[in-house]
This record gives C-alpha cells, sequence and structure tokens, in this order.
C-alpha cells in the first residue's frame, strides 16, 4: 500500500510538473504570412494558438485557430484564443481592435513590412529577443544576406548574355481586374531581384487598362492570384483581361503564377527560393541557380 501511494504521488507530481509547463508556455496569435513563417524557423511554432488567414506555410499552421485576414481582426476571436502577445506587421489592423486587445491586457508587438533587408533583420531580431533567442535571429539573418548575393551573382551573370526582360507582377482575384505592382512595393523589389525591369512605374499598386496593357507589351507576367492557382489561375486571368494575350507575354505563355502568400508580412524565408525559380522564368537560356531551398535555420 505504502508503494502504491508513493508511485501516485510521483505520477501526480510528474503531472502536477507538466500542467505548470504547460500553463507558462506563452500564448502567441501571428498575423501576416511571412512573419508566422519566420516565428517558426526561429524555433517558436509551440507558442502559436492562432494565426491569420495568410500564415499557410508551414502547414502545420493550418491546423491553428484562425483569427481572419491581417487587415481585418477582430478582437473576440483573438481574445478567446487568450493569448499573451499579438505578433503582425505595420500592415495588421485595423487599429481600433489593436487599441481594444491593449486594453485587454494582450501586448501588441508591430513589425516593419517594408521591402529591405534594414527591416528584415529589424523584425528577426525583436522575433530572436520575444524568444530569447537572438544568436539564432542572426544567424538566419546573415544566412538569409548570403543567398541573396548568391542569387544577385546569378542575375549577373545571365544579363551578361541577355538584356533584362520588361516584367508586369499583377495582383489578382479570380480573374478580376488585377493591379499592378509599382515602385515601392514588393512585387517591385521581387522583380529586380530576380533580374528583371519593372514595366509599372507608379507608385504602389495600381489597376491598368487594356490600352495600357497592351502599350507596356510586357515579355513576362508575374501572377498572384488570391483565390486560384496555377493554371485555373492564367485561365481565369487571360479570360477576363483578352489584353494580355496580344503582349509578348501573352503570345510566348510566359505567365508565371506564384503564392500570394509571399507577399505578405515582409520579406520571408520562402522567397530566395522564389526568386531563383522566377529568374529562371526570366532567363531560360542560363543555368538553373541553386541557393538552398531551404530556410535560414
Amino acid at each position: 500500500m505504502k508503494l502504491s501511494n508513493k508511485v501516485l504521488a510521483i505520477a501526480a507530481g510528474l503531472f502536477s510538473s507538466a500542467w505548470l509547463q504547460a500553463a507558462e508556455t506563452p500564448r502567441w496569435v501571428s498575423a501576416g504570412g511571412s512573419l508566422s513563417e519566420w516565428v517558426v524557423v526561429l524555433g517558436g511554432e509551440s507558442r502559436l494558438v492562432g494565426v491569420d488567414s495568410t500564415s499557410r506555410h508551414p502547414a502545420s499552421l493550418t491546423n491553428l485557430a484562425n483569427v481572419g485576414y491581417q487587415r481585418a481582426l477582430a478582437a473576440e476571436g483573438i481574445l478567446s484564443l487568450r493569448p499573451d502577445l499579438l505578433l503582425g506587421s505595420e500592415e495588421m489592423g485595423p487599429p481600433p481592435v489593436l487599441e481594444q486587445l491593449r486594453g485587454a491586457g494582450v501586448k501588441i508587438a508591430v513589425l516593419p513590412a517594408r521591402a529591405d533587408l534594414n527591416s528584415l533583420h529589424s523584425s528577426l531580431q525583436q522575433i530572436g529577443d520575444l524568444l530569447g533567442d537572438r544568436a539564432k535571429a542572426e544567424q538566419a539573418f546573415t544566412q538569409y544576406q548570403a543567398q541573396l548575393s548568391e542569387q544577385a551573382q546569378w542575375v549577373k551573370a545571365a544579363q551578361a548574355k541577355q538584356p533584362a526582360p520588361g516584367v508586369l507582377f499583377l495582383i489578382g482575384h479570380a480573374g478580376g481586374s488585377p493591379m499592378a505592382g509599382g515602385k515601392n512595393t514588393l512585387a517591385d523589389w521581387i522583380i529586380s531581384q530576380a533580374g528583371g525591369r519593372n514595366l509599372a512605374t507608379q507608385a504602389d499598386y495600381k489597376v491598368l487598362s487594356t490600352e495600357a496593357l497592351i502599350a507596356l507589351d510586357p515579355e513576362v507576367v508575374v501572377l498572384a492570384d488570391r483565390q486560384l492557382q496555377g493554371e485555373a489561375a492564367r485561365a481565369a486571368l487571360l479570360k477576363q483581361n483578352p489584353a494580355l494575350a496580344q503582349t509578348r507575354a501573352g503570345r510566348s505563355g510566359r505567365l508565371w503564377v506564384i503564392d500570394p502568400t509571399l507577399l505578405i508580412g515582409g520579406l520571408g524565408p520562402r522567397l530566395p527560393a522564389a526568386l531563383s525559380d522566377l529568374a529562371q522564368v526570366f532567363y531560360p537560356s542560363s543555368k538553373p541557380s541553386a541557393p538552398s531551398a531551404k530556410p535560414a535555420p
């Protein structure tokens, strides 16, 4: 009987210890696909109890509670998850909801979403500090820089043999009127890093007329559709925007579809691999580059 009591006491102690450890684990909600991916890369996935609708990579994040689109968050759904922290980019909102969450005691960490390495470095440092591992964040940033440097060298070699192609980067929704990514956008950064020449010279994103699409006559069109993927996205875009079929990109079939979540929350860990793929579309006669497709550790 005494032995049984001791066994029960030990088991109860172990259970209590495990319960306390679980209870002390910080509870995070992340809004912004790229930032959620970085949390995972930097070892913080176990802290996540909810993510926004753009946080779909890795696939394990889709098993968490969905708090809606990052720009249209609702306080009630987030508070129901009892989070200690809401992590998101400056795109996150609306502001009244963030104030309501702050008033309820939720810590809000707003990170930059600009398409530049300084902003990425700042974001990684802040996530690293929140996780208590700044060194791992610095290592991730160093590897990211190396991947981009390797990509830039490949582009330089490719451009010695072929001029940079004229590119349009379109953001669409099930074939509707697409918006072209202009200057100071992540779309523009992606085109440049992959070795293209952005034909959309306006600031931000703008819907282009049929006449403008024909006049710009892109050699390559990059499409990020918020609803459709692959061939379905291409077909819907051409059906709703037949002017594209008259461009060099349309006639040669150089219409490249990418994952729209790559554009959410700043520079994400999957971008170097996506740039490598896109550069091969821009320079098909050049030997494929081979940067590591794995995100930084």
